[in-house]
């Protein structure tokens, strides 16, 4: 009986109310405390009536309906352990490239920031090179140029270092669509989060 009183709650908030509570953003966290993702107020609130996580924080906002009064929650938390697809699987991309060779040139051994570089293909493709982990490294322009379409060994230079795989986690990436995230979310937002604010 709650649940449905609280969707049709939810449903008929009055518009000055529902544009008041729109900004107030939840931060969803896994039952281990670590942040997953944003979501609306709504969906926070739907799933603590679900009987799905706990809540954490609260924003001072409440919205009411004839039966109950309720705080907005700011971080929720789920009760049970959710995994994360592919959480330590390193994407194959170029920015992972060049933060694996630490934005270095691996044939002439010099650092770049990353517009100056490029990224090549150790085998190249003509001879059946490809386009994995342990093919492609990155490099400066001047030296991509230089090796050309060859080998290392034909264009006669060394690689700093064999190409592998990562096994190091990438920063886990959370967009904030509000001029600055909550204070309430701080001791959340680790150090490897990156914020684009």
């Amino acid at each position: 009986m709650t649940r449905v009183s609280a969707r049709k709650a939810l449903d008929k908030l009055p518009p000055n109310l529902k544009n008041q509570v729109t900004m107030n953003a939840t931060l969803l966290l896994n039952a281990s405390y670590e942040p997953l993702r944003i979501i609306s107020w709504k969906k926070a609130l739907t799933l603590l009536f679900a009987g799905k996580v706990e809540v954490i924080e609260e924003y001072n906002e409440q919205i009411r309906s004839i039966t109950f009064a309720i705080k907005l929650p700011s971080i929720i938390r789920l009760l049970k352990y959710v995994r994360v697809k592919n959480h330590n699987h390193v994407k194959f991309s170029r920015a992972n490239i060049y933060a694996r060779d630490d934005y270095t040139c691996q044939y002439c051994g010099k650092k770049f920031p990353s517009e100056d570089l490029t990224f090549d293909h150790v085998v190249p493709v003509a001879v059946g090179g490809q386009k994995r982990w342990d093919n492609i490294v990155a490099a400066c322009f001047r030296c991509n140029h230089k090796k050309g379409g060859r080998t290392p060994e034909e264009a006669g230079m060394k690689l700093i270092r064999r190409p592998t795989e990562p096994h190091w986690l990438p920063a886990f990436h959370v967009t904030f669509r509000l001029k600055s995230p909550p204070d309430t979310w701080r001791d959340y937002l680790y150090w490897n989060i990156e914020l684009d604010i």
